[in-house]
């Protein structure tokens, strides 16, 4: 399956790359597939919160990479880029599958890599001339970590159901917060009253 993945996401990129580049804007559709993510983990709710309490957990989710303004274009490219692709890893692993409806789970995978799609070629182009400028604190380290944190948390309560509701939840919290910084990105490219 990550063969096929990843010679889909080689196809896209090709097919984008030389002959009709499609910028770095992050369109409508872009922002309007995040917000149906969004209601798709909603709608993925499986437990009452209540039966979860002790299950729950502080992530420590690294607002400040997402939401600070202190990220350059292809910085906040390159995390948003991340939290995308650990999020669709973490909703395609074989423990994932049992614990949600099969139909929104294939739905918010799908969502998922169509936001990757629109990003990789974004990734791609801007990461040439600002990569050196990442600085001392890489901000896309700061995202791998905090997803290594939920797969650990998750290892550690057995995948159980309780684990995974606390993990809907928070990667909700998170891809929230990431719409600002798609927001950020869209006016960065002149990309506000795209259709």
């Amino acid at each position: 399956m990550a063969f096929v993945l990843s010679l889909l996401m080689a196809l896209v990129l090709v097919s984008y790359g030389q002959g009709g580049s499609l910028g770095c804007d992050l369109s409508q559709k872009h922002m309007l597939v995040g917000r149906k993510n969004l209601r798709l983990l909603g709608k993925m709710t499986r437990l009452p919160p209540h039966l979860c309490l002790q299950d729950r957990k502080d992530f420590a989710f690294p607002q400040e990479m997402v939401e600070g303004g202190q990220l350059q274009e292809a910085q906040a490219i390159s995390v948003l880029h991340e939290m995308l692709q650990q999020s669709f890893n973490l909703f395609h692993t074989e423990r994932s599958s049992p614990a949600w409806d099969t139909t929104l789970l294939k739905q918010l995978r799908k969502g998922l890599l169509d936001q990757l799609v629109d990003l990789d070629t974004c990734l791609g182009q801007d990461m040439g001339e600002e990569d050196s400028a990442l600085g001392r604190m890489d901000p896309t380290l700061a995202v791998k970590r905090y997803f290594q944190g939920i797969h650990f948390y998750l290892e550690e309560k057995g995948y159980s159901d309780c684990a995974w509701e606390t993990v809907r939840v928070e990667i909700m919290r998170s891809l929230s917060s990431s719409t600002s910084l798609q927001e950020r990105l869209r006016m960065m490219d002149g990309d506000v009253n795209s259709p």
